[in-house]
């Protein structure tokens, strides 16, 4: 008699599955979740989105090798021009707080010359920068830098980052000011 218990429990479960998928099918064919960039996902939705993202990011940058000369001034000056040319107009700059780029992006990207991360590891959050300047981040506008920058200049974004909070607008001019002499290599 247990064993026929146990036979009718899993076929229940197996149905009450193959509905859950079936449903699911077809939820994703109805066009009925709106996906307009200026309507906000279900607050279960952004919870594991966000989830497993920082999940993913922390899991594939965990064993990333942070260069000892991150703070150096070359590193510092040469990110700061690429981040000016490549992330300010998302990431924003000190002194802006939007541009008309941001307000239409749904997530918002972070603005990067506000966060500070004094209370995090300095190391995950390098290994963190770097992993996502270099792959980017599917379905929220970040664009995998890789292909077209060495791992060098990326580590040089990562630099300045570091130091981006804590620039004046007029600190991060100077800093972020490319020469005529500067050559980009993409």
């Amino acid at each position: 008699m247990i064993a026929i218990k146990k036979g009718s429990c899993f076929k229940r479960l197996l149905v009450m599955a193959g509905a859950a998928v079936i449903g699911g099918v077809a939820f994703l064919y109805s066009g009925l979740y709106s996906m307009g960039a200026d309507d906000p996902h279900y607050d279960v939705t952004t919870w594991a989105l966000e989830t497993l993202r920082e999940s993913s990011i922390v899991r594939a940058s965990q064993d990333i090798e942070v260069p000892s000369d991150l703070s150096s001034a070359e590193r510092l000056l040469k990110g700061g021009a690429d981040y000016n040319d490549m992330c300010a107009g998302c990431h924003l700059k000190p002194g802006k707080s939007q541009s008309d780029f941001t307000l239409g992006l749904y997530p918002s990207p972070p603005n990067l010359a506000v966060i500070s991360r004094l209370d995090e590891n300095e190391t995950s959050i390098d290994q963190r920068n770097f992993w996502i300047i270099k792959h980017g981040i599917k379905a929220s506008g970040m664009p995998a830098w890789a292909p077209g920058h060495d791992d060098t200049r990326i580590w040089n974004m990562v630099s300045f980052l570091k130091r981006l909070p804590d620039l004046t607008p007029a600190q991060y001019q100077i800093l972020t000011a490319r020469g005529k002499s500067d050559v980009v290599h993409h």
